[in-house]
């Protein structure tokens, strides 16, 4: 099957001053060669630490960050360097649903307005409002009397669903959701992701989900890549990656995220220091620094991607190192 979305070797660079108010201006990569698929009616779950380059590789694919290098196609169409003019009718197509749900609706606007306002925007002036309105609250499970509410009348459960109902109200088919479980209690999120898997399956949906959630992943996504430092150092289908982690980085991921499972045994190791600036890129392995199997040649050889035997990949001279070690 074709991909929906192909983002190949994809970098986001941004200008930055050098030491001193003289300083000559550089720029630094906060994404760095990105490359992954994402097809029609799947989900592509992006997990990293903050900073990684998540959101910013989101942001690169709806035009809201200019990818300095590389290739971003949907349906085959070229969008890197798309003028606004010809960028503005895939908008309704590719759509982002931000992380902050209060934040990002206007208080000055009702739940009506909020989730008719993509139709004003794209010129849609034959639309019955009223009649649209209520088509997307009953999508999004919310009462009908909600149209009338102001944000701040509303919980932030309540608002993720209008931010739902907002994004999809053009029948999209790439739905980019950062963080869409943020700041929800356990029993709104498990609501959250049972909505958008329902959605998905009803509109033939894409989700991108940018989240550092691990059981968020779990539930909802088909394939996942980790993300390190603005490069993606492992990929795969969900379970595999879950099951069979290659990257030492992704082993400390899972090893932090609470286990359901009271009989499972997982091995735990603990990460040195804190993920060092992309201003001052390690050399070899970026990852090198904080690894706890770390090796000499990881100093000055940088790992190139390469394929696992359950179908994923990997950026890392010893998969699965930790096998034959200790737990530390």
């Amino acid at each position: 099957m074709n991909a929906l979305l192909e983002i190949e070797d994809v970098f986001v660079s941004f200008g930055v001053r050098g030491k001193g108010l003289t300083g000559k201006r550089g720029s630094i990569d906060a994404v760095s060669g990105v490359s992954l698929n994402i097809e029609q009616g799947k989900t592509y779950g992006i997990v990293g630490e903050s900073g990684s380059g998540k959101t910013t590789l989101a942001q690169a694919v709806t035009g809201l960050h200019h990818a300095s290098e590389g290739s971003i196609r949907y349906r085959g169409q070229e969008l890197r360097d798309l003028p606004e003019a010809k960028f503005r009718p895939l908008r309704s197509e590719i759509v982002m649903m931000f992380q902050d749900p209060i934040g990002s609706l206007s208080p000055r606007l009702t739940i009506r307005s909020l989730i008719t306002e993509p139709f004003r925007i794209q010129g849609m002036k034959d639309r019955d409002l009223d009649a649209e309105a209520s088509r997307l609250l009953k999508m999004v499970g919310l009462p009908q009397e909600f149209a009338n509410r102001y944000p701040y009348q509303i919980s932030g459960g309540q608002a993720r669903r209008v931010g739902v109902a907002r994004a999809l109200a053009l029948e999209p088919k790439l739905l980019i959701a950062d963080e869409p479980t943020a700041g929800l209690d356990v029993s709104v999120q498990g609501e959250m992701l049972n909505l958008l898997a329902r959605l998905q399956d009803e509109l033939g949906l894409a989700i991108m989900i940018i989240t550092h959630n691990l059981n968020v992943v779990r539930h909802i996504t088909d394939t996942v890549g980790i993300m390190y430092l603005g490069k993606l150092v492992e990929e795969g289908p969900t379970e595999e990656v879950f099951a069979n982690p290659q990257h030492p980085y992704t082993l400390a991921l899972l090893a932090a995220n609470p286990e359901p499972d009271p009989d499972a045994k997982l091995m735990r190791i603990e990460l040195k220091g804190e993920p060092p600036s992309i201003l001052q890129r390690p050399s070899g392995c970026e990852f090198h620094n904080r690894c706890p199997f770390v090796q000499a040649n990881c100093h000055q050889d940088v790992p190139q991607w390469s394929n696992s035997e359950l179908g994923g990949a990997h950026r890392c001279h010893y998969p699965q190192i930790w096998k034959n070690n200790q737990v530390v």
